[in-house]
């Protein structure tokens, strides 16, 4: 199993959580939701559940539950600036089709 943090989404992990002054890191999960079936689901970690596997790529933390894995397994989570949008990115090689906003998938 395998989560790919780039170091642009590192960067940004590491600038939300230090704002935010605590969290040992981020937790990428997913949801039943959209117009495709699943959507990604980004929170503040503060500390790691007995379910959850841990990534660390440039120094930061992207937790995962073990439900979600199989859906997430080879994503690459990146944070990229497009024209005055900035948003992290989800390349999934499990998704079979997205929807056309992007905001969901489906496997």
């Amino acid at each position: 199993m395998s989560i790919t943090v780039t170091e642009n989404a590192a960067k940004q992990i590491e600038k939300q959580l230090q704002a935010r002054g605590k969290g040992i890191g981020l937790s990428l999960g997913i949801k039943k939701s959209g117009c495709s079936g699943f959507s990604y689901v980004l929170d503040y970690a503060d500390k790691k559940a007995e379910n959850e596997t841990v990534f660390e790529q440039f120094g930061v933390k992207v937790l995962v539950k073990e439900d979600d894995l199989d859906k997430l397994d080879g994503i690459e989570l990146d944070y990229a600036k497009e024209g005055i949008n900035e948003a992290f990115k989800f390349r999934n090689p499990n998704a079979t089709g997205e929807c056309g906003c992007g905001k969901s998938f489906s496997v």
